[in-house]
């Protein structure tokens, strides 16, 4: 049903889940200005119109099933099939309440500025959208978990000057973290810190044709002597670009190693649970990265964690979350076979 006229933050989330998101929630902007991501380079709704007073933020979840094939193509090509149903939800209700006097209008999700450390910061952070919306908390690679779908999902942002109340966040951490580590034993290029990322060596993966690797291929192709430019013209580097930019495939989320093999959501425990448990990556050399990293989190020295980003990982730590989630989901699957 259509929203009616001065809707609340109730009637907003129950639309957008109507018009098709799996999850919605409510962040204040003004939360969301106090408290940029990275202070150095805020990506704050106030840089983008001050007259926004809430960011609606909306969850799509990617199909499990992609999860279970033998390349990265079939997750790839559903990314794309994610993210445009998800800006189709995402413009009918901003315009549903724009129709009723709410100025509103819906972020990219993945765009990046070039003005933003390099062009790698978006002009919002959809996964601390995500948190200060109640939806998730980070996890130890910094991808944003929900309880229901864990990282298998995109989000995205609606940005209004209708003020509604914003959900809570999340205070215990959804991610299992230091004692479950099978996003750093699943990482092709070791690029899990502790509670970070190294984006450069993950980009080697996630984005194999993404911006940085066009550059250097046409640098390669114009510095090349005339004999040899015809043969670059005919490699699987340019195809990949073209497939980049007719649907994405390899331009960005290439590696989906770190979401398939994360135990938290009900979608992992019904369809990639037996099949992801093994992880073929996992290496002695991770597994004493690991210890590491229980090690300093029991001294209190987790190297990503502070005062300021605790807040988005879970300030009360873990507290068996996923663990209840999984036995309560167990039960209703015995009640209904």
């Amino acid at each position: 049903m259509p929203l009616q006229r001065n809707p609340d933050s109730a009637s907003v989330k129950r639309r957008a889940l109507e018009l098709g998101a799996d999850l919605a929630g409510v962040a204040s902007a003004a939360t969301l200005n106090a408290f940029p991501p990275d202070p150095r380079w805020p990506q704050t709704p106030e840089r983008i119109s001050p007259y926004v007073k809430s960011v609606i933020v909306l969850v799509q979840r990617i199909p499990a099933g992609a999860f279970r094939t033998k390349s990265n193509v079939p997750v790839q090509y559903m990314d794309m099939l994610v993210l445009r149903k998800m800006d189709k939800v995402a413009y009918r209700l901003a315009s549903e309440l724009e129709r009723l006097g709410h100025p509103a209008f819906v972020t990219a999700a993945q765009e990046t500025d070039w003005s933003y450390k390099r062009a790698s910061y978006g002009r919002l952070s959809t996964r601390h959208l995500g948190v200060e919306a109640g939806l998730g908390t980070l996890g130890l690679e910094v991808n944003i978990l929900t309880p229901e779908f864990g990282p298998r999902i995109y989000l995205t942002g609606i940005l209004t000057e209708l003020e509604l109340e914003p959900d809570q966040r999340i205070t215990e951490q959804v991610c299992i973290g230091e004692s479950c580590s099978r996003c750093l034993h699943s990482c092709p290029p070791n690029a899990v810190q502790h509670w970070g990322i190294d984006k450069r060596g993950c980009a080697t993966e996630a984005q194999e044709f993404g911006f940085m690797t066009m550059l250097q291929f046409m640098e390669r192709v114009i510095d090349a002597p005339s004999s040899e430019k015809s043969r670059l013209l005919k490699t699987v580097d340019l195809f990949g670009f073209w497939q980049g930019l007719l649907r994405v495939v390899g331009s960005f989320g290439d590696c989906p190693r770190c979401l398939a093999v994360c135990p938290v959501g009900n979608d992992y425990h019904a369809h990639l649970a037996e099949l992801q448990k093994d992880i073929p990556e996992k290496t002695p050399e991770k597994v004493a990265i690991q210890k590491q990293f229980k090690e300093a989190r029991k001294q209190g020295g987790a190297p990503g964690l502070s005062q300021w980003n605790v807040r988005w990982v879970g300030e009360e730590g873990y507290k068996g979350m996923v663990a209840k989630q999984l036995q309560e989901f167990k039960k209703r699957q015995n009640e209904n076979p």
